[in-house]
C-alpha cells in the first residue's frame, strides 16, 4: 500500500500564525464594538498629522538625506540604504567608527550631512536618532535604510501619526534620565507617568504640577507596594538606621529616598520635547497631539478589558492562552492592547520569556505579538537567536522585519532549523489542534519524501519527537505511513 501524500506538491513551511486560526478557534467570533469617537474638541486627523510632521520635520530632513545621499544605485532596490556604497575612505557607513548595531552616525557621516544641511553635527546625531524612534530609518547592523513610513510621508496622513506615536512611547529614551539619580527610582518614575498622562487627558486642560506630584508619589508608592517591598525582620533604632544608611558623596540615594520632583521635572520636559505637552508657570498641558495619543491608548486598554479572558489584566502567557481562542486580526488587536498598558521592554521580556516555555502553540504566538511590537523588539529577538528553541522563530522574525515577503521568509531558514520549526509546530497542533489538522501538516515539511522527513526529524533532536510522531500515527489514516511513523517513534524513543 502506498502513502496518500501528494509528492509532487509545492511544499511549504506552516507558519506559526495559522495555528490561531485552528477550527475550534475559528467559530469564535468577538463582539463587534462600534468605532470609538475621540473627544470633542479633538483635531481632524489631517491636522493632527500636520502637527506630527512639524514636529519631526528635522528627523524627516535628516531621513531623506541619507536616503539621496547614502544610497546605493537605486536598480539595488528603493529601500536600501547603505553608508558604505557611495562613501569615500573616511566615510564607511552610517555607523561607521561605533560599536556594531548602535546605529549611531560615525564623525564622517556627521560632518558631510551637518555640511549638505546646514547643521552642526550634533543637530545631525539628535535628528538621526529622532528618525529611527519614529520609524523613518531603520539601522540592521551597520547598514541603513528608509523606513516605510518615510516613503508615505507626505501623502499618508496614518503613518505620520504612528510615527510619532512611537517617537512618543520613546520619550525616556529620546531624552535620557537625569545623570546621578538611582536608576530604580527613574524607572519607577517611567512606569508611573502613563497615569499621570492619563490624568492629564481626562482633565482637558492645564494641571498644577505640585498636582501632578502628589498623582507620581501615589503611583510610585502603589508599584513599591505590588512589589511587596516591605522591610522583613526586626528594624533598626530610627537613629542608627539613618547613621548606618548615610548616603556616601558621589553616590546615588536608594530609590525609596530619592526624590521625585526633579524626576517629574524632567519627564515633563522630556514629554514636552516630542510635542505631547506644554509646561509653562508651573502648570502642564497636553498638547492636541499629546491628548489623541493619550486617549488612543486608553481606547486600546478599553477594548482590551472587555475582552471575555480580560487578556490585558493578564501575563503573557495567559494573554497569549486568552488570544489562541481568537481569529488572527482580533488576537492582533489584543495584542496591541496588552502592549498599550506596559512599557515596551518588560512587555517585550515577558513574551520572550513565554516564548521559553514548553508550549509550542505559545511560542509561535509570542512571536506574533512580537510583530505587533516591531522594530523596538529587534535587539531583544537578535539576542535569542542563540536559543536553539527560540531560534528559527527569531530567523523568521528577522527576516520579515528585514523587508522580506512573509511568505518567502522561511527560506533564510538551515534545513534543520526548517525541521526544528516543523517539530515545534506539529507539537503545538498535536496538544491544542485537531487529528486532521495535523495530518495537513505533514504536507508543509520541507523534505520530499515521509521516510526523508523521518530520517531528519530524528536528526534534530527536539525534545518532543516522540510524542508527535505518536500523535501522527494515530492521527494519518494511511495505515502503512502509520506503521513507519510509530516505528520512527520507537526508535527515537531507544536511543537509536
Amino acid at each position: 500500500m502506498t502513502s496518500r501524500i501528494p509528492r509532487d506538491s509545492r511544499l511549504r513551511l506552516v507558519r506559526p500564525r495559522t495555528l490561531a486560526a485552528a477550527p475550534r478557534a475559528m467559530a469564535q467570533r468577538p463582539a463587534r464594538r462600534p468605532a470609538p469617537r475621540p473627544p470633542e474638541g479633538t483635531p481632524a486627523p489631517a491636522e493632527l498629522a500636520r502637527m506630527a510632521r512639524a514636529v519631526l520635520a528635522g528627523a524627516a530632513r535628516v531621513a531623506r538625506w541619507a536616503d539621496t545621499s547614502l544610497s546605493p544605485a537605486r536598480d539595488r532596490g528603493p529601500t536600501a540604504v547603505d553608508g558604505t556604497s557611495r562613501s569615500g575612505p573616511d566615510d564607511s557607513g552610517p555607523n561607521a567608527g561605533g560599536p556594531e548595531g548602535t546605529g549611531t552616525l560615525s564623525d564622517a557621516t556627521a560632518r558631510r550631512a551637518a555640511a549638505d544641511l546646514d547643521l552642526t553635527p550634533d543637530q545631525v546625531r539628535a535628528d538621526w536618532d529622532v528618525a529611527r524612534l519614529a520609524g523613518l530609518i531603520e539601522v540592521h547592523g551597520d547598514t541603513a535604510r528608509p523606513g516605510w513610513r518615510l516613503r508615505a510621508w507626505d501623502r499618508d496622513d496614518s503613518a505620520v501619526l504612528r510615527g510619532w506615536v512611537a517617537f512618543f512611547d520613546a520619550w525616556s529614551i529620546a531624552h535620557p534620565g537625569p545623570d546621578g539619580r538611582e536608576p530604580a527610582a527613574v524607572a519607577e518614575v517611567v512606569s508611573a507617568m502613563p497615569q499621570v498622562l492619563s490624568f492629564l487627558q481626562l482633565s482637558a486642560g492645564p494641571v498644577p504640577v505640585p498636582q501632578l506630584l502628589d498623582l507620581l508619589e501615589q503611583r510610585v508608592t502603589e508599584l513599591r507596594t505590588e512589589r511587596c517591598e516591605i522591610p522583613y525582620g526586626p528594624q533598626p533604632d530610627p537613629v542608627e538606621s539613618a547613621a548606618s544608611t548615610a548616603v556616601p558623596e558621589g553616590q546615588a540615594a536608594p530609590a525609596e529616598d530619592t526624590p521625585l520632583a526633579p524626576l517629574l521635572d524632567w519627564a515633563l520636559h522630556a514629554l514636552a520635547a516630542v510635542g505631547a505637552l506644554t509646561c509653562d508657570e508651573g502648570q502642564a498641558t497636553l498638547t492636541p497631539l499629546g491628548s489623541w495619543a493619550v486617549w488612543v491608548k486608553l481606547e486600546q486598554i478599553c477594548v482590551a478589558a472587555q475582552s471575555p479572558a480580560g487578556n490585558i489584566e493578564q501575563g503573557a502567557e495567559d494573554m497569549l492562552r486568552g488570544c489562541a481562542q481568537l481569529r488572527p486580526n482580533a488576537a492582533r488587536a489584543e495584542y496591541r492592547a496588552w502592549l498599550a498598558a506596559r512599557p515596551v521592554g518588560s512587555a517585550v521580556t515577558e513574551l520572550l520569556a513565554a516564548a521559553r516555555g514548553e508550549d509550542a502553540l505559545l511560542r509561535g504566538l509570542a512571536f506574533e505579538a512580537l510583530r505587533v511590537v516591531g522594530a523596538p523588539a529587534e535587539p531583544d529577538v537578535r539576542s535569542v537567536v542563540d536559543e536553539t528553541p527560540l531560534r528559527p522563530y527569531a530567523l523568521l522574525w528577522l527576516a520579515e522585519h528585514d523587508g522580506h515577503d512573509p511568505e518567502d521568509a522561511h527560506l533564510v531558514l538551515t534545513r534543520e532549523e526548517a525541521t526544528w520549526l516543523w517539530v515545534d509546530t506539529a507539537a503545538a497542533v498535536a496538544d491544542h489542534g485537531e487529528a486532521p489538522l495535523l495530518v495537513r501538516h505533514l504536507e508543509s515539511a520541507v523534505q520530499a519524501t515521509v521516510p526523508a522527513l523521518l530520517d531528519e526529524v530524528r536528526a534534530v533532536g527536539h525534545p518532543r519527537t516522540v510524542q508527535v510522531l505518536v500523535a501522527l500515527a494515530a492521527a494519518h489514516p494511511d495505515p502503512a505511513l502509520a506503521k513507519a511513523v510509530r516505528r520512527a517513534a520507537f526508535q527515537v524513543h531507544r536511543g537509536r
